[in-house]
């Protein structure tokens, strides 16, 4: 005989097959927007970014500021570093922005004699196109494309391949690389280029990525567009000029850029990823269920007070 929490367990069972009607559903979560997630976030859910990793360029429409992949081009970001602190930057261009691709600055006279010296910092660097061994990584749970795994380490972007101990940074909106001659050994940080189109996934592992912008993209998306090839400017007067380019721990506290960004490797993170997978604000019919690591951009904001 069963108890009887057991017959009030399955009354519902045999009440739908005497009445040939479907048994209730349990009751479902009640579904969470973005908004909703990241609002219910603690401080402790949010880690405050090193001004020493940060590089702050200041252009005339406004401040541009990249955190730095120093766990995957260490060589180019002590370069970066090295050629920030003598001001090499300071003075120099937006050479190129090529529409739904890329915006690159630099130095215009970079192939000629009248090129500006790189003082302390190193001509050539080896490529630093993947990382080797063990590094902290949180995985999407979607496949992806172009690698075995995708996912996030360290606040970046990441795709790896775990049979051959790789990790890299994929080529999503953002994300600074290296430009480099076609030999792979032809970098050195004095030339940088921003995505600012459909992430050119073909180019992972063929190039160096430095860091990703974290604010003031727009100051970069928004440029007008270069009418030589590749979309590269012309004339000078079409360039940007770069007033100053410096790491954010050697500007003045006041001048320091204060942001923190959420943590991959938190419950909020996983609410954040489930939420931007399966839309639920009122604006979608159809939450799809999948998400690629380049339409994760990671919640950067101002740091609050600790």
């Amino acid at each position: 005989m069963a108890s009887f929490a057991a017959r009030a367990r399955f009354a519902p069972l045999a009440l739908a097959a005497l009445c040939g009607c479907a048994a209730p559903a349990p009751p479902a979560r009640a579904p969470r927007a973005v908004a909703d997630v990241l609002a219910a976030t603690s401080p402790s859910d949010w880690e405050v970014l090193d001004a020493s990793n940060l590089f702050v360029m200041d252009l005339p429409r406004g401040r541009v500021v990249i955190e730095l992949a120093r766990a995957f081009a260490p060589a180019h970001v002590a370069n970066l570093e090295a050629l920030a602190r003598q001001a090499y930057f300071d003075g120099l261009a937006v050479v190129r922005v090529q529409d739904n691709y890329v915006t690159q600055w630099g130095d215009p006279l970079a192939e000629e004699p009248g090129a500006k010296p790189l003082g302390g910092a190193r001509r050539e660097l080896p490529a630093e196109f993947v990382a080797k061994g063990a590094l902290p990584f949180t995985a999407l749970p979607d496949p992806d494309t172009y690698a075995p795994e995708a996912g996030f380490s360290g606040g970046f972007p990441v795709a790896r391949d775990p049979s051959r101990g790789e990790a890299w940074i994929p080529h999503c909106y953002g994300v600074v690389g290296a430009g480099r001659n076609e030999a792979p050994a032809t970098s050195n940080g004095a030339e940088l280029y921003v995505v600012i189109g459909q992430a050119p996934r073909h180019l992972d592992r063929n190039m160096t990525m430095v860091g990703r912008v974290i604010a003031g993209i727009e100051h970069l998306s928004s440029l007008p567009r270069g009418t030589g090839a590749l979309g590269f400017y012309k004339t000078p007067e079409e360039r940007t000029p770069i007033a100053r380019a410096r790491i954010a721990s050697d500007l003045p506290e006041a001048e320091r850029p204060k942001l923190e960004r959420l943590r991959t490797d938190t419950r909020a993170f996983r609410a954040y990823v489930e939420a931007r997978r399966s839309r639920r604000e009122p604006f979608f019919v159809e939450p799809l269920g999948r998400l690629d690591v380049c339409n994760l951009q990671l919640p950067v904001r101002p740091a609050t007070p600790r």
